[in-house]
């Protein structure tokens, strides 16, 4: 997790916006907050697992 945020507090604003408009043209305006629910609820799962397993093994 904490590569993630080094990553992401190296991209500047004009890389963000480049990668924004990349995902409009891509997917639609429409199919984002689709996409972004699925993700969502993907680690959310990913998330839950790891407790479970978590307290498995004590």
């Amino acid at each position: 997790m904490n590569s993630l945020l080094i990553f992401i507090q190296g991209l500047n604003p004009g890389t963000v916006a480049l990668i924004v408009i990349a995902l409009l043209l891509l997917f639609g305006g429409k199919k984002i907050p689709e996409l972004m629910r699925g993700l969502g609820k993907g680690m959310r799962e990913f998330n839950d697992a790891k407790k479970e397993d978590k307290q498995e093994d004590k």
